[in-house]
């Protein structure tokens, strides 16, 4: 399967009063099989390099490929089809339809991607099964807790079979025993599939868990696990 590759990748903000180098010339890869980790505190440019990975935004310099394709020169059109088919990317915040059955919320991407509602719908239920949803298909988000939306949103994100996993703090809405289930599984997907998967956290207990971990500080990516924060987990 492909890799995920970015070279030299710089993303800045800046406003009147300063400049945020919230990713400041990152240099990683990630192979298929392997389940990585970004690790570093809240503000530290994580889920912004997670985003560039997406294409959900582009490098002031520097570039990101996924299969030696250069995402970061894609148009919008094409970030769109990328996201679609090639990745499943679970959000923090879950992103489900309102008054929308857990299953057909799992089917998003499938039915985006032109399955039937039907085809889609047998798609999804195994993997919300996977997640340990099988008895709740028919709850709707305000039905759920914030855990099981949170298990949800990583079945809709798998649904499709993607070629490359990303991952924006996927455990924070559950207690330590589904956080170890859910971070074996998309490790165990990886591996079997062989496809690059990429984990942003700030959970100690999470880096256990993956194949190799970063350390991401003020936008600077570091090898391993930063001693200073590992003192203050």
């Amino acid at each position: 399967m492909g890799t995920l590759e970015l070279r030299e990748v710089s993303k800045h903000y800046r406003s009147a009063s300063e400049t945020v180098r919230a990713v400041d010339e990152v240099t990683l890869t990630v192979s298929g099989g392997e389940f990585v980790a970004l690790y570093g505190p809240s503000g530290s440019g994580k889920t912004t390099l997670l985003m560039l990975a997406a294409g959900l935004i582009g490098p002031d310099s520097g570039s990101v490929s996924f299969e030696e394709r250069d995402i970061s020169a894609f148009s919008e059109r094409d970030s769109a089809r990328y996201r679609m088919s090639d990745v499943g990317f679970v959000f923090q915040s879950f992103h489900l339809m309102p008054h929308t059955s857990a299953l057909d919320n799992a089917t998003i991407k499938l039915t985006g991607a032109g399955h039937t509602l039907r085809e889609a719908r047998r798609l999804a239920q195994p993997w919300l099964e996977r997640v340990g949803l099988g008895d709740r298909l028919e709850q709707t988000p305000e039905e759920l807790s914030m855990g099981e939306r949170q298990r949800v949103a990583i079945a809709r994100a798998l649904a499709n079979e993607p070629r490359l996993l990303l991952a924006d703090e996927p455990t924070g809405n559950l207690d330590s025993k589904r956080s170890r289930e859910i971070l074996l599984l998309m490790r165990d997907i990886c591996h079997e599939r062989d496809i690059p998967g990429l984990l942003v956290t700030h959970d100690p207990d999470a880096i256990r868990m993956v194949d190799r971990v970063h350390t991401l500080r003020d936008g600077h990516l570091l090898d391993g696990l930063d001693p200073e924060l590992a003192a203050l987990s």
